[in-house]
């Protein structure tokens, strides 16, 4: 079982969640491929096309996403189709390592 499937398909981004979150990580090609593949947990950029019809479709699979701080419809969208931690980016990247850890 993939632990932790990733759509994040800026290269500079994609970097910084490989760096974090290392052989647990596994880069998906389009939102459509998280659900097929079979992960524990889900990271995705918030702001690309098909993400959040993807989220709305995951069952007990705990979901992180980041958005751009000034995009408050599409943090509150996100909540709404059951995302479970919706961060701002600044965010996000400077809590990774923690983050792809896992729920407490």
């Amino acid at each position: 079982m993939t632990r932790i499937a990733a759509y994040v398909p800026d290269l500079m981004d994609r970097s910084k969640v490989a760096a974090a979150g290392g052989e647990d990580v596994t880069f998906v090609r389009s939102p459509a491929d998280l659900l097929a593949a079979g992960a524990q947990m889900v990271v995705v950029d918030l702001a690309r096309p098909g993400v959040l019809d993807a989220l709305a479709q995951l069952d007990d699979v705990h979901s992180i996403g980041f958005a751009s701080h000034v995009d408050r419809e599409l943090a509150e969208a996100a909540a709404a189709v059951g995302c479970d931690e919706v961060l701002p980016r600044s965010r996000f990247f400077s809590t990774l390592t923690d983050l792809l850890a896992g729920p407490e």
